[in-house]
């Protein structure tokens, strides 16, 4: 284990805790304010297709249509009412006013009928923006939008019941992530509550159970202080401040847990407050420690992948579970050291909580489980793999329901462009075809390429329509169009602003629109990219040294899952391969890191095939708001779920064979070892696992899909993985697993022998548990001094009567049975 310097923390307990609430100060202001340097679009290090084909269009094109957004418009009367018409107007002018606007498309300036709804009451406007306002992927200009909407609405005349809404895909995505970042606030509010409700029963005294959640706020404030910083040298997404707080709490929490739990144990072993804090440090403290870095390991892969939102969710891990184990091993120890057993007012809180820490429960737990090993592994194997099984069958993609959320105004403005029958409008996949230099698409050699590719895609059943230069009348064979662009200039005379949006301005680049049936979701929608850009590397018939990219929505989404699943292979391989080594090094084992990848990879496997059973199949889905099953995982979810959750499981792994080693090189036992590093972490164990539960399944009720998947994910692999199982019973025969994964351990010594037994004795009316004199141990036993001669004991008994299981070097009694060489502080249990 990472040994840390305990005695310069707690001499200098007083420097500590003011050099921590110095840096609180600091860095507390720019916590309140990180929304502002967090980026509300996402993006890709990686040149992807898509990526490619946007920035063609945007250079190509004077005024492109790369991106825009739609104007969705509601009125108490038919568009051909001169009131009506006088609201459009008005909005239009509005808009062009606007410097992120390039222009405005309305039905009165095109008159198409699919911008129009069947009862004549509802239609919108295209505004395509400038390329220079994507850039900034921190700036949105959708409030100052909205706003600028309102305030025309509300000074043009007749415009009472009139509603507008602003909607489109950068629209859809600045609501999704403004919506993501008030629920991380909401979920704050309704986590800490049921948390401190947990560490009271824990600690049973409102000052122990107070200084975890101190410790958790401390991390998150302090990291988010940290992002606004990383903020300037790479972009930050704003999904940030959900991983950030979910993780900060949780780990927080549990590694204060531990520290807490494990100084109060000294305390009772009659240390003072601050060799308490010392000796916590040295065991405790290394085992946060070792487990912080293995939740490190994943977040660091995550910083390798070609997304900006798993790159910032990585560098945000990075910084929380530091920042989380450093406060538990410095700030959280100093505080005690001066605290002392004022951790536990007000007590009248102990006694009826007493039953909860008591072993006696887990002792039976591990009893059974040591009785009928091959049944528990039956049984629990069977579970793990019903569970698991679903993974079989999942789909990577964006779902198709539930993505955005229904009540923001750009969900509920696609919701109204999909009662009229024009939802693909702002959705569309996006063709561009570049020819060679100096060839016109629309030239007699060309012409035939693009209305051939044009049929094709239109065979689709899912496409509804495909606009471009060889769609510009509905009906017209190659020939026809042959004729109709022999003057091109004169024909782009007739239709500007057609042709400013589908052919650039020297003929040699042009766009394809694929509008997609209102019917395909988001799902179909990616499956219409990829027969489009199958269509084309087939290559078509007159296109040949033509350069043809799909963009869009979906497209860029295909690319990104691609890229994520490309490297996703190679991630798992880094983080099992890390943190194999990381154990092997701190437990001096070969088995202990095997067996914990092997039941962690088990614990994430269940816990997606739970999260494709109740997203993507909708069973139990309304519990949590769902309209329907998803059809879809969004292919985010698995990279991120995996990264942070083999690390956080991870954690109970090492605080219980931390204190297995810690009594087994003391011992030299491997029976005593498991049964009182299993008593001893039990209800820690338990209990920091239903924080992490609580925390996590609160942001598995937000109203973003994206952080249902990765709150619900979580918590399902913690719940899974947070069950104690002891090794064997120690009256049980030794199991060959025991030897080979406990016994390495050991630096030296040998094996334990079978007539080396231990002997109960009770303890009468006793506070706390006793610290004896010292003994002589077995050679290879640790000894620590006059604080702990014996082996660490567990209680049997709750109350006032306490059980014992010494461990000194044994001699024969007057009546045959073995006692303790020292025992007068003691008397045999009847």
């Amino acid at each position: 284990m990472i040994a840390l310097p305990a005695a310069p923390v707690i001499r200098l307990r007083g420097w500590v805790i003011a050099a921590w609430a110095a840096l609180a100060l600091l860095f507390g202001p720019r916590a309140c304010h990180v929304q502002q340097a967090l980026a509300l679009r996402g993006s890709g290090s990686e040149t992807t297709e898509a990526s490619r084909a946007t920035e063609l269009l945007k250079k190509a094109f004077p005024t492109p249509f790369a991106d825009y957004v739609a104007i969705v418009v509601h009125g108490p009367v038919r568009w051909t009412n001169p009131r009506f018409g006088t609201i459009l107007d008005t909005l239009k002018a509005a808009a062009e006013q606007r410097p992120y606007v390039s222009q405005v498309i309305s039905l009165r300036s095109i008159g198409e009928s699919t911008f129009v709804s069947e009862d004549r009451r509802t239609t919108f406007l295209i505004a395509a923006l400038t390329p220079e306002s994507t850039r900034d992927l921190s700036a949105s200009f959708v409030p100052d939008l909205r706003a600028a909407i309102r305030d025309a609405l509300a000074r043009a005349p007749g415009a009472a019941g009139f509603d507008v809404m602003v909607t489109g895909f950068p629209a859809l995505d600045h609501d999704v992530r403004t919506i993501s970042a008030e629920d991380t606030e909401r979920g704050e509010q309704r986590a800490l509550p049921l948390t401190l409700l947990v560490l009271i029963v824990a600690f049973g005294a409102l000052v122990a159970a107070a200084l975890p959640v101190i410790v958790g706020l401390l991390a998150i404030t302090i990291a988010l202080g940290l992002v606004t910083i990383a903020a300037h040298y790479t972009p930050m997404s704003v999904f940030v401040l959900n991983i950030t707080t979910m993780v900060g709490l949780g780990v927080g929490i549990d590694y204060s847990l531990l520290i807490v739990t494990r100084f109060r144990e000294e305390l009772n072993r009659g240390l003072s407050a601050a060799d308490a804090a010392i000796r916590t440090v040295e065991t405790a403290g290394s085992a946060v420690v070792t487990s912080g870095l293995t939740v490190v390991v994943g977040f660091a892969a995550l910083v390798t992948t070609p997304l900006s939102d798993t790159r910032s969710v990585g560098v945000g891990g990075l910084l929380v579970v530091a920042v989380a184990v450093l406060l538990a091993t410095t700030f959280l120890p100093a505080v005690l050291a001066l605290l002392g057993r004022n951790i536990d007012r007000p007590k009248w809180l102990a006694r009826p909580l007493a039953r909860f820490h008591a072993p006696t429960g887990w002792e039976r737990w591990a009893r059974w489980l040591g009785h009928r090993p091959w049944r528990a592994v039956l049984v629990g194997g069977m579970a793990v793999a019903l569970l698991t099984f679903p993974v079989s069958k999942i789909r990577l993609g964006l779902p198709a329901t539930n993505w955005f959320p229904p009540e923001s105004e750009s969900g509920q403005g696609l919701e109204a462009l999909r009662e009229m029958g024009a939802s693909g409008v702002i959705q569309p996949v996006r063709v561009v075809v570049q020819l060679p230099e100096g060839e016109s698409a629309i030239s007699g050699r060309r012409l035939p390429g693009l209305k051939a590719l044009t049929d094709s895609i239109r065979k689709d059943p899912r496409v509804k329509e495909v606009r471009g230069v060889a769609t510009i009348k509905t009906g017209m064979s190659t020939l026809q169009l042959a004729i109709y662009y022999s003057e091109p200039d004169a024909v782009r005379a007739k239709n500007p602003k057609f042709f400013d949006a589908y052919l650039s301005a020297d003929n040699r680049v042009t766009l394809l629109d694929v509008i997609p049936a209102d019917t395909v979701s988001l799902t179909g929608l990616m499956d219409v990219v990829r027969r489009v850009r199958s269509i084309v590397s087939h290559g078509v018939r007159g296109l040949a040294g033509a350069e043809a990219l799909v963009a869009g929505f979906a497209a860029s989404n295909v690319d990104t899952q691609q890229e994520l699943m490309k490297r996703f292979p190679e991630m798992v391989g880094l983080v099992l391969g890390i943190t194999a080594i990381m154990l092997f090094v701190a437990f001096r084992s070969l088995l202990v890191p095997i067996k914990a990848v092997v039941l962690n990879m088990l614990s994430v496997g269940a816990a997606s095939g739970l999260t494709v059973l109740v997203f993507q199949d909708g069973y139990g889905g309304r519990l949590f708001g769902l309209a329907g099953p998803t059809r879809a995982i969004w292919a985010v979810v698995p990279v991120l779920v995996f990264a942070i959750v083999f690390g956080l499981s991870m954690d109970y792994e090492v605080f219980l064979l931390t204190r297995v080693k810690e009594v087994f090189d003391k011992t030299g036992r491997n029976d005593h070892a498991t049964m009182e590093g299993l008593s001893a972490t039990a209800s820690t164990i338990t209990s920091a696992a239903l924080i992490m539960i609580l925390v996590f399944g609160t942001f598995a009720f937000t109203r973003v899909l994206a952080v249902q998947l990765i709150g619900f994910g979580l918590a399902a692999a913690v719940l899974l993985d947070a069950v104690p199982v002891p090794r064997r019973h120690p009256d049980a025969r030794p199991w060959v697993f025991e030897r080979l994964v406990l016994e390495p351990l050991r630096l030296k010594g040998q094996f334990t022998t079978e007539r080396e037994q231990s002997l109960f004795v009770r303890t009468h009316e006793v506070d706390h548990r006793l610290v004896a004199d010292p003994v002589p141990m077995k050679p290879d036993a640790a000894v620590e001094g006059k604080a702990h001669p014996l082996a660490a004991a567990f209680e049997l008994a709750i109350e006032r009567t306490y059980w014992q299981v010494m461990r000194p070097s044994m001699v024969a009694g007057a009546t045959g049975f073995a006692l303790p060489e020292n025992s007068a502080h003691c008397r045999p249990g009847a």
